[in-house]
């Protein structure tokens, strides 16, 4: 006996590509009568006379052959639509009495486990609401549900749901982007992968902090990346979630007849959140989550003799270390980037003096690579070092015009992983992180004198290439940042002792 299997998926695209057809030939044809039933004699004799006749014949036959071909498709079209309607129909009416079936069996299956235990034994855990946490997946087989978003009156993100014996970890909630100048809330911690089998789950992204306000003019601090989740025996640990950046600073009060306040000072960005380790058996590390950049400073205030001074950039969050390849097989993750310095404030400008700008923050250290499996296993790159903040442009002023913000000094690069035991090379280190340059002094409009410019930041190191064991190769060591003093580079690692080369200095 023969058998037919039809996807009505299949069958809905392949009528919307007949539809197509037909309006693209549809089109073809009108734009070619023109050119082809009415053809212009190119000349005044009867010769060509008769030749255009004869193609002008030729092509009115065409279009009346085209006109049925249309006829025929169109019903070829409404055809296979119509197959594609009760094919559809036919397989609704099927599903329906099955998925009955199969809740009726799943609520049997699960009842005596979620009645002791108050979980099921097959099926998904639900995601979190806001703020709350994921519920685990079934204990012989499920995904853990996802976190809920922070909210105002809980700012974590929820914690994703474990797996059982067999699944995935739940996502982590993302933070709560504060407002007022409070700190951002955490993310939320991936969810563990399942025992047997599974990958953990992501880490949640931290909150923003909030802008600085009159009562809090300082940036609020980014919240941390959460966690990501441990896998079992075999799975990849899940990614840590980046940090929150850090909110800007407050403009700087006005001063009236005196002189104008300093801006407010940015918020720190949030550090990012440790990958999650590999399975037991084999699986590799997580990802460290990146650091949050900090937030830029404040604008200094108006004032009728001086203007106010900037405020100072937040400092960038540090990224998270990778996590750990799994105990015989198995990379170590990749350490975080660090985040960006935040940018100084500028000075105000007034008529008898301007505000100095304010400085540029130093940029966040990068996370360290995971360490590769026992047996078998790469070590993971260091994170690089986050970019130093710019400094803030001094205010223009009469007679004396404000200074400019120095520039902030790029973070240092963070160590590669090391190989495993038996087999595996070392990670390479990260890169350290540029340092900003300072910024411009302000202009004196009458003498046309300015303010000195700002110092430059220094360049971050490069991290230390990751050593191998016995067989491998070291991990390269990471370039130092640029930057008025440039930073060292890292040290490449030694190779393995039975057999490898070593890593090249950064």
């Amino acid at each position: 006996m023969s058998y037919l299997t039809v996807a009505p998926e299949a069958l809905s695209a392949a009528t919307s590509d007949a539809a197509e057809i037909g309006s693209a030939l549809a089109a073809a044809n009108a734009a070619a009568a023109a050119r082809t039933a009415g053809l212009l004699s190119a000349g005044g004799d009867e010769v060509s006379a008769a030749i255009a006749a004869v193609f002008s014949a030729h092509g009115v036959q065409y279009q009346a052959i085209s006109a049925q071909m249309a006829q025929f498709h169109r019903q070829f079209a409404q055809a296979l639509s119509a197959a594609n309607r009760s094919y559809a129909l036919a397989e609704a009416a099927n599903v329906s009495p099955l998925q009955a079936i199969e809740q009726q069996l799943l609520a049997a299956i699960n009842a005596p486990t979620q009645t002791l235990l108050g979980r099921p034994l097959i099926g998904n855990g639900a995601d979190g609401a806001p703020g709350q946490n994921g519920a685990a997946g079934g204990l012989l087989w499920g995904n853990g549900g996802a976190g809920g978003a922070g909210t105002a009156t809980h700012t974590a993100g929820g914690n994703g749901g474990d797996a059982g014996l067999i699944g995935n970890g739940g996502a982590g909630g993302a933070g709560f982007n504060a407002g007022n100048g409070a700190a951002g809330g955490a993310g939320g911690a991936g969810g563990h992968g399942g025992w047997l089998y599974g990958n953990g789950g992501v880490g949640g992204v931290g909150g923003t902090g909030g802008a600085g306000v009159p009562a809090v003019p300082t940036g609020g601090d980014g919240g941390a990346g959460g966690v990501g989740g441990a896998a079992g025996l075999w799975g990849d640990g899940g990614a840590g979630g980046a940090g929150g950046q850090g909110g800007a600073g407050r403009v700087g009060a006005a001063g009236g007849a005196s002189s104008g306040g300093t801006g407010g000072h940015g918020g720190v960005g949030g550090i990012g959140g440790s990958g999650g380790a590999g399975g037991w058996v084999a699986g590799n590390g997580g990802a460290g989550g990146a650091g949050g950049a900090g937030g830029m400073g404040g604008m200094g205030g108006t004032g009728a003799s001086i203007g106010g001074g900037g405020g100072t950039g937040g400092a960038g969050g540090t990224g998270a270390a990778g996590g750990d390849g799994g105990w015989l097989f198995g990379d170590g993750g990749s350490g975080g980037a660090g985040g960006a310095g935040g940018q100084g404030g500028a000075g105000r400008g007034s008529e008898i003096g301007g505000g100095a700008g304010g400085a540029g923050s130093v940029g966040g250290a990068g996370g360290a690579g995971g360490t590769g499996a026992w047996l078998f296993g790469n070590g993971g790159s260091g994170g690089a070092g986050g970019a130093g903040g710019m400094g803030g442009n001094g205010g223009n002023g009469v007679g004396n015009p404000g200074d400019g913000g120095d520039g902030g000094g790029g973070g240092a690069g963070a160590s590669g992983g090391d190989g495993g035991w038996l087999w595996g090379s070392g990670g390479n280190g990260g890169s350290g992180g540029a340092g900003r340059d300072g910024a411009d002094g302000g202009v004196d409009p009458k003498s046309g004198r300015t303010g000195a410019t700002g110092d430059g930041g220094d360049g971050g190191d490069g991290g230390d290439g990751g050593d191998a064991a016995l067989v491998g190769n070291g991990g390269n060591g990471g370039a130092g940042g640029s930057g008025v003093t440039d930073g060292a580079g890292g040290r490449g690692g030694a190779g393995g002792g039975l057999y490898g080369t070593p890593g090249m200095s950064g």
